[in-house]
């Protein structure tokens, strides 16, 4: 694979970013960063940029967490259905 530079900019900080992903990729990362940084930020108490990008890195693993637990939910649920159907197939189909 290819190595990307892309440039981003995040709370108006100008950084290059070194990648094999696609520069859309890189760039929808950062806005999403971006966006969770300011997020944080709208709260008057959080002035210092490091505690705000702390608690965005917080907000965006908490996230991945969900979706990770989501995700496996969703498996599980796929899982048991695929069981189920298994039942009504013919003994030689049911693999």
């Amino acid at each position: 694979m290819s190595v990307h530079s892309t440039r981003v900019r995040i709370v108006g900080e100008e950084y290059t970013i070194r990648s094999e992903v696609p520069p859309e990729h890189t760039k929808a990362v950062a806005a999403h960063v971006d966006a969770a940084i300011r997020k944080v930020l709208e709260n008057p108490a959080i002035t210092d940029p490091g505690k705000a990008a702390i608690l965005a890195a917080m907000s965006i693993t908490d996230e991945l967490f969900r979706e990770r637990a989501e995700q496996e939910e969703v498996a599980e649920r796929m899982q048991s259905l695929s069981g189920e159907l298994r039942r009504w197939l013919p003994p030689g189909k049911r693999g």
